[in-house]
């Protein structure tokens, strides 16, 4: 009975856990919408636009950019598409005439590269899969593509619909629902005077879990202030350091443990990579040879060597106390040597951001996910200038400072205060130090009374012992 209570209790608490991990408190609406609008029909299926918005405020698809994916309900194929490709042609054997473009029952369907010929372009498509955040760049935050569906449903009645989406966003994390039937899209035309809609529209909701993402953390944060000397690191292993040992692959010229080699790999997998992540020493010449910046196409990154093995980490900066504001300074820096981050987004939660009063060299916008409680932020580069961050060595690192008007009522720097509960970098929430690592007020000395004070004390004991 005790075992079969301990085996209902940890299946409550599985099922606990899936549901919470695909919900981001912070954007809490956050989803990638996929919608397929039937725009005309054939004489054996029917042509759609599929959209793909991205509603999540500050989590973006980078390249090598998405790949989306279903199962075909009958004998399907694709006879046409425009604005993106399938990977695989699959097995047409079958066709004597016109060969479609994709047979498989479970179709990969890729985003082109820009700079494709127009007739194979269509709008929002040909961006090498990059879907910008919708809370940075809502024009940048859809991408699309038409297709032409042959062996197909000819009316709303025999359409039957894809099942098992995926969306790879480049790598796992998102999970996607069933396709929905839902009211048809309405379009206006470019005079907007004629509305016309969709013949049919079912739409597919993804939404992101880091847990399926990675193993491990993808960034950490590390503290320091004006008012204490002591900086607080990174934590060690913060994005996993490995199980079996580090294995050298030539950096040094022999194998080394973590501490004395030039190059090692954490066999453990740190970010999801089935491969491991490989680390070199930042001032060994394989960091400066040629070549060491290309990324591999299963995405394995390439790390300098560090007690964290974080591809990201976040510096919060206390640096200046002023009379009304005090004055915060962030840096973010990329030990990643094959990964160039393209309209990064850094979010930071912190009481104070209500009264931000100046961002410098960032952008910022306010986010609310909690209605009027305004504690939460993104912060991101300005375009052309530092919303590039550069592959790790000395160009490695964007950095900002930020301005706040101090809150009276609940202002302090004591025990942590000046510090932000939660930072996320593009999307992914960052490895916080312990709370009992943050710097602290160092201990004031006893306020000394005033001379007439101490004087008065002095003449009540002597009067006092001369009564006694």
């Amino acid at each position: 009975m005790e075992l079969h209570r301990c085996s209902l209790l940890a299946l409550l608490l599985a099922v606990t856990c899936s549901v919470a991990v695909a919900y981001d408190p912070l954007d809490p609406k956050g989803n990638i919408t996929i919608k397929w609008d039937v725009i005309s029909w054939t004489p054996d299926g029917y042509v759609a636009m599929v959209t793909m918005s991205n509603y999540q405020m500050y989590r973006q698809i980078l390249a090598p950019g998405w790949t989306v994916g279903w199962s075909w309900a009958k004998k399907e194929v694709i006879w046409s598409i425009v604005g993106a490709q399938a990977t695989e042609q699959g097995d047409c054997s079958k066709f004597k005439g016109g060969i479609p473009h994709s047979c498989k029952r479970t179709p990969a369907i890729v985003d082109l590269l820009p700079g494709v010929p127009y007739n194979q372009q269509i709008a929002n498509c040909c961006k090498a899969g990059v879907v910008s955040a919708y809370g940075q760049d809502p024009a940048g935050s859809v991408s699309a593509f038409q297709v032409s569906v042959g062996l197909a449903g000819t009316t709303n009645k025999t359409v039957k619909l894809p099942t098992n989406f995926t969306l790879a966003g480049p790598g796992p994390g998102y999970t996607c629902g069933p396709a929905t039937i839902v009211p048809s899209t309405v379009y206006l035309t470019p005079d907007r005077r004629r509305r016309t809609q969709a013949l049919m529209t079912w739409t597919v909701t993804c939404t992101y879990s880091q847990q399926l993402a990675s193993r491990y953390p993808t960034c950490c944060v590390s503290f320091s202030s004006f008012y204490n000397s002591t900086i607080v690191p990174c934590a060690r292993c913060a994005c996993g350091c490995g199980h079996d040992g580090y294995r050298g692959n030539g950096g040094g010229g022999k194998n080394a443990r973590a501490g004395d080699g030039r190059s090692r790999r954490n066999s453990g997998g740190g970010g999801g990579h089935s491969g491991g992540t490989e680390c070199i020493m930042g001032d060994s010449k394989r960091a400066l040879s040629a070549g060491v910046n290309t990324p591999r196409k299963d995405g394995a990154p390439l790390l300098q060597c560090t007690s964290h093995m974080c591809p990201i980490r976040v510096h919060w900066h206390v640096k200046l106390n002023y009379k009304d504001y005090w004055r915060a300074k962030i840096a973010i820096t990329n030990f990643n040597y094959r990964m160039n981050y393209t309209q990064w987004t850094l979010v930071a939660q912190h009481p104070n951001l209500n009264n931000v009063t100046e961002v410098f060299s960032f952008q910022y916008k306010p986010l609310l996910p909690y209605g009027n409680i305004n504690d939460t932020g993104m912060f991101y580069g300005l375009k052309f200038y530092n919303d590039l961050l550069m592959e790790a060595g000395p160009f490695g690192n964007v950095q900002s400072e930020v301005l706040m008007r101090k809150d009276y009522n609940t202002f302090t720097f004591s025990q942590g205060w000046a510090f932000p509960r939660k930072i996320y970098f593009n999307g992914d929430e960052c490895k916080m130090p312990p709370p009992d690592s943050y710097p602290y007020l160092p201990n004031s000395a006893p306020i000394a009374p005033p001379r007439s004070v101490a004087a008065a004390t002095s003449a009540i004991l002597v009067v006092l012992l001369l009564v006694a």
